[in-house]
């Protein structure tokens, strides 16, 4: 019986979300995935977001992903220096793969990874004016988010779109690409 009882305990963990971390720290990736996209969505911003808008998410983001907003806030003005008649580098929505960004957002699993917590996102976009044949756009993101002195912080979005045009790849990788693209 005490072996039976070890083997149902074994598959219940493995079976179970892997997360080690508290309770009160998975209450805090939730309010924190959650006031992250509750700011985006109330964002009219486009592209990489300006400071201002920035401030805005600062209590959400971790400060290396605050960094590299900043550093790709500076890219863009460059780049729109040095091209003045050229689009931005990043146009629509920075946060999603979706130009136009989000409509819903759903917090699904959220898992403890090394030293961070990944929490899968189902998002989708309704158009508000669609033409009749028109369906929502609907994905999956994965929010990184990892542990800071104030506590649990975004740190990174992989998309998940699997569309051509968008975001692919990661938020942080396309910060990357626009900072090293604007001093080129």
């Amino acid at each position: 019986m005490g072996r039976l009882f070890a083997i149902l305990a074994g598959l219940i963990l493995v079976a179970s979300p892997c997360w080690a971390a508290s309770s009160a720290d998975m209450q805090q990736v939730m309010e924190t995935v959650t006031g992250f996209y509750q700011v985006h969505q109330a964002s009219t911003q486009d592209g990489v977001p300006d400071t201002k808008q920035r401030s805005k998410y600062e209590q959400f983001i971790s400060p290396e992903l605050d960094t590299l907003l900043s550093d790709g806030d500076a890219a863009e003005a460059l780049y729109a220096k040095r091209n003045p008649d050229s689009p931005p580098m990043v146009e629509g929505d920075l946060f999603s793969p979706n130009f136009e960004g989000i409509s819903f957002f759903k917090i699904g699993h959220c898992a403890e990874i090394k030293s961070s917590v990944k929490c899968k996102v189902e998002l989708r976009y309704v158009d508000p004016h669609p033409p009749p044949q028109d369906k929502p756009v609907q994905w999956v993101d994965t929010v990184t988010l990892v542990e800071t002195a104030s506590g649990w912080r975004v740190d990174d979005i992989a998309y998940g779109g699997t569309w051509d045009f968008g975001n692919h790849g990661t938020l942080k990788g396309l910060l990357r690409d626009v900072i090293a693209d604007a001093t080129k």
